[in-house]
């Protein structure tokens, strides 16, 4: 893909947030916020909304891509489907937190280059707290492992965890098509406010392949 063809989608997905829960990376990551270690109880939330502005998607990838995704460290342990863009205009999220989805307009682990975006909800009213929750836990350079659907067992090390206010994620940096290979993880967190069902931030996690 050319570059202006990669900038285009990058601007497509501008100001993705997930609301319901939930490049080449920036060349310096931005401080990483913690918070307190104890997982949020489950919230009755909106859906997980990911806005994009309106433009043309590239094809779905047709390579390898993922079905599963483990941190060992911290016992995460999912399955991934592939999910696309809602009629609204908002990413697609599996309802289950337990499910992650990986937007399948952009690269998958085999492609070789971008970053393969796969996000979770936190929690959902009818379903428990899920394992993405346990995101913000996660030691730098723990082992990430991608399971695809061809057979496939993808290894990376965590290079970043970093929670972004939702007005201030980066968006065309987590979505970009192009540049050198990384894996990243999103959900919510950040403090839960009631009045309009939403977290507060973004929780990304990025991480880069191992040789």
């Amino acid at each position: 893909m050319r570059r202006s063809q990669a900038s285009l989608i990058a601007i497509a997905l501008t100001a993705v947030v997930l609301s319901g829960c939930s490049s080449p990376a920036p060349a310096a990551a931005p401080p990483i916020v913690s918070e307190s270690a104890t997982t949020p109880p489950p919230r009755q939330t909106a859906p997980a909304d990911i806005p994009r502005s309106a433009a043309t998607l590239a094809p779905p990838t047709q390579g390898d891509p993922p079905v599963g995704v483990a941190i060992s460290a911290i016992g995460i342990d999912v399955p991934v489907i592939p999910v696309g863009v809602e009629s609204d205009g908002f990413m697609e999220l599996p309802p289950d937190p337990a499910i992650a989805g990986w937007y399948r307009y952009g690269p998958d682990p085999s492609t070789g280059q971008g970053n393969t975006v796969i996000a979770a909800h936190i929690d959902s009213p009818d379903y428990p707290i899920g394992p993405f929750a346990s995101l913000r836990d996660v030691p730098a350079g723990s082992e990430v492992v991608v399971a695809t659907t061809g057979g496939g067992m993808l290894r990376y090390a965590v290079e970043s965890i970093t929670y972004y206010p939702k007005a201030e994620l980066p968006t065309a940096a987590l979505f970009e098509r192009t540049g050198p290979p990384a894996l990243v993880l999103i959900t919510c967190g950040g403090e839960f406010d009631s009045s309009t069902g939403h977290y507060r931030d973004n929780v990304v996690m990025i991480a880069k392949p191992v040789a």
